[in-house]
């Protein structure tokens, strides 16, 4: 088995595969990564949870694909919390929040991107019907995961 890619290599190729995407805000979207990495890493995650931070919407956002991920040199439990956090097409957020809740490792890492996700100033810049929207979205998905405004 090939050894793992470290952090360094997981970040070079998040960057690459998101390069030229913007967020909600229209800031550069691996500004978006790198703060759910750092989330992450502050609630305690270790390396393979900081991995999966960064390419935590990869496979959904179609940058990465799922075979590409199958054969990554990456932790399974890597794998696993990217596979648990990338919504699915037509999936309630009930099933969603299930997944998250059964792999381990997913609940956190979604913590960090939601509190990234609904943070007041990132919010601030959209117009005020998307910043209504998504912060009870973002709500709703705290709640469904158990998280209190701490997590």
């Amino acid at each position: 088995m090939p050894q793992e890619m470290s952090l360094t290599e997981v970040e070079a190729v998040a960057r690459t595969a998101h390069a030229g995407q913007t967020d909600k805000a229209g800031r550069p979207y691996a500004e978006h990564l790198a703060a759910v990495a750092e989330g992450v890493r502050a609630r305690g995650g270790e390396d393979d949870l900081v991995a999966a931070a960064w390419l935590h919407d990869a496979v959904e956002d179609g940058a990465l694909s799922e075979e590409w991920l199958a054969g990554a040199a990456l932790a399974q439990r890597t794998k696993d919390v990217v596979r648990a956090v990338t919504k699915r097409e037509g999936e309630d957020p009930e099933a969603y929040a299930r997944r998250i809740l059964a792999t381990p490792g997913a609940r956190l890492v979604k913590a960090a991107d939601l509190a990234h996700n609904a943070d007041p100033d990132r919010l601030a810049v959209l117009d005020e019907h998307t910043a209504r929207r998504l912060t009870h979205k973002y709500a709703r998905m705290r709640g469904l995961l158990g998280l209190t405004p701490d997590d």
